[in-house]
């Protein structure tokens, strides 16, 4: 069996007025994840745009395509900044670049997915991967992400800080 790997991209920018250093003063942009499993939380329920990939696609590839796959955009264009690749809890392996990026939330045309909801009815629905996507300060992203990604943001906070 091979092991399930993802990539993604983690936007961050200096919101106009800001004059603070490095690492200060970012937002990041965080996807609300899609579907009836997440329709009524939040804290813990923001994830970086990322997916699957399989051997034959280089996982800065994957990341970009992802991130037009789940926020129907292009990606941005680079410089891409490595912020290194963690296991999460279901044993998959995640590899995330940070890129500094402003985009529009209202612009996003998310991606769907099928699955057979209410479960066990025989009947399939369509739902968006990502419902919204927002930009958030370290501290309150810090509070709406799911768990296993906030290392990512540490990364990209420690990179930041030189």
């Amino acid at each position: 069996m091979t092991q399930k790997r993802s990539a993604g991209l983690l936007l961050f920018r200096t919101p106009a007025g800001s004059a603070a250093p490095a690492g200060d003063g970012i937002e990041v942009l965080l996807g609300h994840m899609g579907g009836p499993f997440w329709e009524h939380k939040d804290d813990g329920a923001w994830a970086i745009p990322k997916g699957e990939y399989e051997a034959d696609e280089t996982p800065v590839d994957a990341a970009r395509r992802e991130f037009t796959e789940e926020i129907g955009l292009p990606p941005p264009e680079g410089p891409y900044l490595p912020l290194g690749e963690r296991r999460i809890p279901g044993g998959k392996q995640v590899t995330i670049w940070a890129v500094r990026a402003d985009l529009d939330p209202a612009l996003m045309v998310p991606g769907t997915f099928t699955m057979e909801w209410p479960a066990h009815s025989g009947r399939t629905q369509e739902f968006p991967e990502l419902d919204r996507v927002a930009w958030f300060t370290p501290p309150m992203a810090r509070t709406k992400m799911i768990p296993s990604q906030i290392p990512f943001l540490d990364a990209l906070l420690g990179l930041l800080a030189g």
